[in-house]
């Protein structure tokens, strides 16, 4: 009786066509996200616009829309994303090349194009194209890739032309997830290992140069080693960031409770919100995000793995790109707010504050599911176009006894 229930119970699991998993978890950072924004908006949300609800309503809707443009990106196939990643990787260098000639400036960054009501980041998107392009190439010249030093930097000239744009903004973050998912991305294609180290060590010496010719680069640099030399200068956010996670010890000082959202952390609801959050919530409320967010990297990774062996390398490639794209960029975002590295204006997946930022990873969340999905239908038919191939076999063996053989079986019976 229990194996009869067991089996049932695997059969409904192996029959559910999308990845139950992956929509609980993206709801659950939805939720925390929300509720942290509310909690560290509120002081700068009551002084600036008379409303301590402000950036709460706007970060709603900012989720409501993303969950439509999530609904959206679940009815397309991945067949769409296979053939128009070029274009959109065209699109995405036009909305770059536009933000630097008609872009708003704000604390003299140009990163944000205004159309009507809405604002866009155009780097948001930029990496999702960039990486769906990358995916393509790799199915495209995979031998290329391999075999043929051309085919190894051909993708990186088209990377160098959007850091370029990006660092214009300027926005070295967002280049630096880039670069380092582009190199992981070429390694797994098997690029050869002289070439991987020979990018590697100039990326490094570019991101040199960079600190070396930028003066707010190097007080950021210099900052970020010893925060506490200049705690009122180069060094602010971090001590306050670091303040609000000495704060929060194990359990945190409760929900509302955080002191350094009272305008003394610059930027709690987007760029530091893991540090209020920390306060808020203690430890084991990071610990829980940390996880949460590790779920969608392994899961990614594993959908790969699994589109690779059932030869589906464009699916393959943009799951791992995305999975690295999520670790990276949680990486840099805590990193920065712990005092690990230097700050930079990367949000929290899924978490932090920022309409653009959350439409897009939750597109990208989109496609994991939709590339779980496929494969999914794909091996449901395989399993009923197996079961049905062995009734078929099985009427054809079983033959119906003739008269004469029926009838000599009763004589020998008798």
């Amino acid at each position: 009786m229990f194996s009869k229930k067991h089996d049932g119970n695997t059969n409904n699991k192996a029959a559910r066509p999308y990845h139950l998993g992956l929509i609980l978890v993206s709801v659950a950072l939805f939720t925390i996200g929300f509720v942290i924004v509310t909690s560290a908006s509120m002081p700068i949300a009551e002084r600036l616009h008379d409303n301590p609800y402000y950036f709460s309503i706007r970060h709603a809707i900012y989720i409501s829309i993303a969950v439509v443009a999530a609904i959206i990106t679940l009815s397309l196939p991945m067949a769409f994303w296979r053939f128009s990643n070029p274009y959109l990787l065209l699109l995405a260098l036009a909305l770059l090349v536009l933000v630097l000639l008609i872009g708003r400036n704000v604390n003299g960054s140009t990163r944000w194009l205004v159309i009507g009501p809405i604002t866009v980041q155009a780097a948001e998107p930029a990496k999702l194209f960039f990486f769906l392009y990358l995916a393509g190439y790799l199915v495209r010249r995979y031998e290329q890739v391999k075999e043929n030093l051309k085919g190894f930097f051909k993708p990186l000239l088209v990377f160098f032309l959007f850091a370029g744009l990006l660092l214009l903004q300027p926005d070295l973050g967002t280049v630096i997830v880039m670069f380092a998912t582009t190199i992981a991305l070429l390694f797994l294609a098997g690029a050869r290992l002289w070439q991987f180290f020979a990018i590697i060590f100039t990326g490094l010496a570019a991101f040199v140069v960079l600190i070396i010719y930028s003066d707010y680069r190097r007080k950021r640099i210099t900052g970020f080693w010893d925060p506490f030399a200049d705690p009122f200068g180069s060094g602010y956010q971090l001590t306050q960031s670091l303040m609000a996670y000495g704060r929060g010890s194990w359990l945190g000082q409760g929900l509302g409770n955080s002191l350094q959202k009272l305008e003394f952390l610059p930027e709690a609801h987007t760029d530091f919100i893991m540090a209020i959050l920390a306060e808020e919530l203690g430890y084991i409320g990071v610990l829980i995000v940390l996880l949460l967010v590790f779920y969608v990297i392994l899961t990614a990774l594993k959908l790969g793995n699994l589109a690779l062996s059932n030869h589906r390398p464009f699916e393959a490639f943009t799951s791992y790109a995305i999975g690295l794209w999520f670790c990276l960029q949680t990486f840099v975002n805590i990193g920065a707010s712990t005092g690990l590295l230097p700050t930079k204006g990367l949000t929290l997946p899924l978490i932090s504050y920022g309409g653009s930022s959350m439409i897009i990873m939750s597109v990208a969340m989109a496609i994991l599911i939709r590339i779980d999905f496929e494969m999914r239908i794909h091996g449901i038919q395989a399993l009923s176009g197996n079961k049905s191939a062995r009734k078929k076999s099985s009427k054809k063996t079983t033959k119906k006894p003739s008269v004469r053989e029926s009838k000599a079986e009763e004589s020998s019976l008798g």
